[in-house]
């Protein structure tokens, strides 16, 4: 695998958007393989798998640094500019050796440290090392800064093709603007946007962050909850074929989620399992209904989710299905409620009283599968809340990002 160096004025563990995009960048390459070094001038230690090197010159807030910016404010290049480049370029001779990728973050086109920039350039040109110059921020057309630039150089670094740059940016928007100041076609900017990290935002327990890695429940179009232990009374067979029907009528990778073991009470439970398991396969979906009790480390492990893990797949789910024949209240359709997800449910008076006029209710025991399934996908069809959520968990998760553009780029 490839040396890559990440750079910036600032890294982790700092906080603000660039920083945040190198703390991701960082970790998921490392953890894909590659030797990762993350060179800046504020920052420190924040992955076991990451090298950091920290050297004060490189960031935009060095004594030395602040001093020439405001000469270069005014068009004066000193020799006090000149001594800081050969000082900043002894520096990356040393933090980039063996380097053969470096994504520079914003130091190509921001004059926040002009000297880094134009050691920098001079280190790629005269190295050969790949550069990604990875363009949040342009300074050359952004009003506020253009009292601070001036023709030749170094300014003209910031508006200039890099030889053997692969430049990226972060918004389509972006990418017109720094073609338009570049002069090269749009499509020789690569857009790479922000992400997510799922399971640190909604803050996943350990065991949800293996069940959805294991299940790739993030892939999928649509995740039906079934919060229930397995039980005969919880009519789980019209849930595995509401699945089926809803996945052909939608034609996408929706899937199941069974929340329960067996229940204690009664030894054919078990012997319930095992029939929705033929069940199961007889429908064609091995892959897409998963009974949660089933994926420990192994059979004779099963799992059994703790109060938290539960909570996680509400904030997992696009909707609950809950095709039970008998419930005492509805618990399940109030947890529901708290979540933001839709609840599909059979018509009981106690599920009633839960889910009130909010709820979509159906006849467990009357209605079709396919005429469930057609509400299911009806409703989330038009709800503009699944479909983002949907959106942001196929495409904007910091791995798949990073995987789909930014891979390329090191790659290429």
């Amino acid at each position: 695998m490839k040396q890559i160096a990440i750079m910036h004025y600032a890294s982790p563990p700092g906080i603000g958007g660039v920083e945040v995009t190198i703390a991701h960048q960082a970790r998921i390459l490392a953890g894909m393989g590659y030797g990762v070094v993350v060179v800046s001038g504020v920052g420190g230690d924040f992955d076991p798998q990451v090298k950091t090197v920290i050297n004060p010159l490189l960031s935009s807030s060095h004594p030395d640094i602040l001093a020439v910016q405001k000469e270069l404010a005014q068009g004066q290049v000193t020799d006090a500019y000149h001594a800081l480049v050969k000082q900043i370029a002894a520096a990356l001779e040393t933090a980039l050796e063996g380097i053969e990728v470096c994504i520079a973050h914003n130091i190509p086109t921001l004059h926040k440290n002009l000297p880094l920039t134009a050691a920098l350039a001079a280190y790629v040109e005269r190295s050969g090392m790949r550069l990604v110059a990875y363009c949040h921020d342009l300074a050359w057309t952004n009003p506020q800064y253009q009292a601070e630039l001036h023709p030749g150089e170094p300014w003209d670094k910031l508006r200039q093709v890099w030889p053997d740059a692969r430049y990226a940016t972060v918004s389509v928007m972006r990418q017109q603007e720094l073609a338009d100041l570049l002069g090269v076609p749009p499509e020789q900017v690569t857009v790479i946007t922000g992400g997510v990290d799922p399971a640190q935002f909604l803050k996943w327990t350990a065991t949800t962050s293996q069940l959805v890695e294991k299940l790739h429940l993030m892939d999928a179009d649509g995740i039906l909850l079934l919060p229930a232990r397995l039980t005969r009374r919880k009519n789980i067979e019209l849930g595995l074929r509401v699945l089926a029907a809803v996945r052909q009528q939608s034609g996408k990778d929706f899937r199941l989620v069974v929340t329960g073991p067996p229940g204690p009470h009664n030894p054919s439970n078990h012997a319930y399992l095992s029939q929705l398991l033929q069940l199961r396969a007889e429908l064609g979906l091995d892959a897409a209904a998963h009974f949660l009790y089933r994926e420990g480390p192994d059979p004779q492990s099963p799992l059994e989710l703790d109060d938290d893990t539960i909570a996680d797949c509400y904030r997992l789910a696009d909707a609950l299905c809950f095709p039970s024949t008998q419930e005492g209240f509805g618990i399940p359709v109030l947890e529901a409620g708290l979540s933001g997800i839709p609840v599909f449910c059979s018509d009981l008076p106690p599920l009633r009283q839960s889910g009130g006029d909010e709820a979509v209710y159906f006849d467990p025991l009357r209605d079709s599968p396919e005429a469930i399934a057609a509400q299911i996908v009806a409703t989330l069809n038009t709800s503009s809340t699944y479909r983002l959520r949907v959106r942001v968990r196929q495409q904007y998760r910091w791995e798949t990002i990073i995987q789909k553009s930014l891979i390329p780029l090191i790659e290429e």
